[in-house]
């Protein structure tokens, strides 16, 4: 994969990684046009495919595709910024996770670290791909909790726009500036040796 000029203006890996992980980056800027299934679906394939705790996958995605029945009850759960440029998405995704065991009920620690792997499967896919795949948490977990039946042994953990890339002047103003792939901090900034410092 080669990485865009977008990227490789304003991100420089100290280590040489697989270009896929430092291009992926969360746009905002979405055409408005509809995804099929077949488009979509390999997103959720992707995310299948995250390693779990006791391969418990935990992760469960509720979505709605916009000019469907389902697009409002997403929408809606979204907060006013999110909502200016989330509009033109293809599809909204609820991302939920389940805190305990299937095998045996008991709590599970790492539920959110695993739908977390999850996550960032679908998005690294979605970028393979040449989408945009936004996650978000601006956005109301209680009514989400609630409006979307999400059973009580299950955490809200994030919402996620997907969509068709589109030019940044579609966003509104306040937004264009800032669309362009973000820096990461220092590895030494990350890293410890031995125990926390």
């Amino acid at each position: 994969m080669d990485i865009p000029e977008e990227i490789t203006k304003l991100r420089k890996p100290e280590y040489d990684i697989e270009p896929l992980i430092l291009s992926r980056w969360s746009p905002r800027a979405m055409s408005g046009e509809e995804m099929s299934d077949k488009e979509l679906f390999p997103l959720f394939e992707a995310a299948r495919w995250a390693p779990s705790s006791y391969n418990n996958q935990p992760w469960r995605f509720i979505y709605a595709k916009r000019n469907t029945k389902a697009w409002n009850s997403l929408f809606d759960l979204l907060a006013s910024l999110n909502q200016s440029w989330s509009k033109n998405a293809s599809a909204l995704v609820v991302v939920v996770s389940k805190n305990t065991f299937d095998h045996n009920n008991k709590p599970s620690i790492t539920h959110t670290y695993d739908a977390g792997a999850a996550w960032m499967a679908l998005a690294l896919e979605g970028n393979r791909r040449g989408y945009v795949v936004h996650g978000m948490q601006g956005f109301d977990y209680k009514k989400a909790k609630e409006s979307l039946n999400v059973p009580d042994d299950y955490t809200v953990e994030a919402m996620i726009a997907i969509g068709k890339h589109a030019p940044k002047e579609t966003l509104p103003a306040e937004m264009q500036a800032r669309e362009m792939p973000s820096d990461r901090k220092k590895i030494s900034e990350i890293i410890m040796e031995g125990s926390f410092k």
